[in-house]
């Protein structure tokens, strides 16, 4: 039998099905066997494009960074209408693959994508004006807030039965039950309120830094 033209295995395929495994069932459900399971391929076969499991793991945390537009550093917008594009990006990369943010959260260590895109943002803080010290202070408090919106739904954290809240016992959550069919709305709307208060806040500073400097 004549050898196949292209390989049966390849990086790009390996993590997109990794990818899809962790998405569908957490990370504790990636292994080897069972991703080789998923593949159609003997377990050793993986190993010719990834020696361990955790380098799958953190190709697959790869990945997710490279999803992430960080064009608007490089298009001339201004350093808030950049930071806040850059972070509605983020978080979609991130709700797309919720269970994978907790190895983003890790940090990006050597992964290509995430160092591109740390220094991306740090890159444009300082070229806006702000000192490296707090360009690295903005960088990890967008990190923080755009990972935990991602981790979670408040809205998906209440049950849609009108009964489950006793006003007895909650006199304010008469209207609780309605928050999970309208997840999606009221979880993106609490994040752009977050993240406008954000930049807010940063834009006073750096007002208040810019001014001092003249």
């Amino acid at each position: 039998m004549a050898r196949p033209r292209k390989p049966l295995l390849s990086r790009a395929l390996i993590v997109d099905t990794a990818c899809a495994l962790v998405d569908a069932e957490g990370l504790a459900a990636l292994s080897t066997r069972r991703l080789a399971a998923e593949l159609g391929v003997s377990g050793p076969s993986l190993y010719n494009h990834f020696r361990t499991k955790d380098q799958i793991l953190e190709a697959v945390a790869d990945s997710v960074s490279a999803r992430v537009d960080l064009s608007m550093f490089e298009d001339g917008r201004d350093w808030r209408t950049a930071l806040h594009d850059w972070a509605v990006s983020y978080r979609a990369a991130l709700t797309e693959h919720p269970n994978v943010v907790p190895l983003l959260a890790h940090g990006p260590g050597r992964r290509p994508s995430a160092l591109r895109l740390a220094d991306a943002v740090f890159g444009a803080m300082v070229d806006a004006g702000w000192p490296a010290a707090q360009a690295t202070s903005i960088g990890a408090l967008m990190r923080y807030f755009v990972m935990g919106s991602a981790l979670g739904s408040f809205a998906g954290g209440f049950v849609d039965d009108e009964t489950a809240y006793d006003p007895a016992d909650y006199p304010h959550l008469g209207q609780a039950h309605l928050l999970a069919e309208r997840q999606q709305k009221i979880d993106e709307r609490a994040f752009e309120t977050g993240l406008t208060a954000l930049l807010d806040g940063l834009t006073r500073q750096y007002e208040d830094m810019t001014s001092r400097a003249v």
